[in-house]
C-alpha cells in the first residue's frame, strides 16, 4: 500500500482526493497539510511514500517545500499536481526534485497510474506538459560538454514519456545500454534524475531538434 500526504491550501480539493484514494486499496491518505511548512511538519512526522503536492500555497510555495524536502533528506517522492503548466512553473520545480508533474483535471486513473510511477521512482508528466515542453524549439546552446547524438535521441524519447525499454525498442540498443546513455546525460548536465534532465535539455536547447 502506498502512503500519501495531501499537500493543496484548499480544504475541498483536500477532501476530494482523500475521498477518490479511499475507494482504492492500493493508497491509503497518511496526512494532509494546507501549506508547505505544514506539510514539511507532517511529512517528517507520517513518513509518506508519495506527496501530493500543489504549487502557489501560502507560508511555503510548492518549489520551496520540494527544496527543503529534499534538502532535510526526505525519501519522498514528490508528484505536483496543479493548474499550472507554466514554463515558470514546470522547469523550476522539477529542477528542485520533483519526481512528476500533473494537472488537476487528469482523469482519476491517470493519477492512480501517476502515483504508482512516482512511488517507483518513474517521472511523470502530464500529456499537457510533455506536450508543451516537446512544442519548444529553441537553437542549440554552446555546451563545453555537449551530449552526443544518441544521448539526445534517448532524452528526447524520455521526454515523450517513454520506459527505459521502450526507448531501448525504439532505438534497437538493450535497456542496460539506455540506462549507461542516461547516467552519462546525468553527469554532463549536473542532475540526479530524468526529469531534471529532460528540463535541463529543455532550457539548454538541446531537446525540441528532430
Amino acid at each position: 500500500m502506498i502512503g500519501l500526504l495531501v499537500v493543496d491550501d484548499h480544504p475541498v480539493v483536500r477532501d476530494g482526493l482523500r475521498g477518490m484514494f479511499a475507494g482504492d486499496d492500493r493508497f491509503t491518505v497518511l496526512g494532509e497539510a494546507g501549506d508547505g511548512r505544514e506539510a514539511l511538519a507532517v511529512a517528517a512526522a507520517v513518513d509518506p511514500d508519495v506527496i501530493l503536492l500543489d504549487l502557489r500555497m501560502p507560508v511555503l510555495d510548492g518549489v520551496s517545500t520540494i527544496r527543503e524536502l529534499k534538502a532535510g533528506g526526505s525519501a519522498a517522492r514528490v508528484l505536483v499536481l496543479t493548474t499550472y503548466d507554466t514554463d515558470r512553473d514546470v522547469l523550476p520545480a522539477i529542477k528542485a526534485g520533483a519526481t512528476g508533474y500533473l494537472l488537476k483535471d487528469a482523469p482519476r486513473e491517470e493519477l492512480f497510474r501517476a502515483v504508482v510511477a512516482a512511488h517507483r521512482g518513474e517521472s511523470v508528466l502530464s500529456p499537457a506538459v510533455a506536450g508543451r515542453l516537446m512544442g519548444r524549439l529553441r537553437a542549440p546552446a554552446a555546451d563545453k560538454d555537449p551530449l552526443s547524438q544518441r544521448e539526445l535521441e534517448v532524452l528526447t524519447l524520455i521526454a515523450r514519456g517513454c520506459s527505459n525499454r521502450e526507448a531501448a525498442g525504439k532505438l534497437f540498443i538493450s535497456e542496460a545500454t539506455v540506462k549507461t546513455h542516461l547516467l552519462h546525460a546525468y553527469a554532463k548536465l549536473g542532475v540526479r534524475d530524468r526529469a531534471a534532465a529532460v528540463a535541463a535539455a529543455f532550457e539548454r536547447g538541446l531537446l525540441g531538434r528532430e
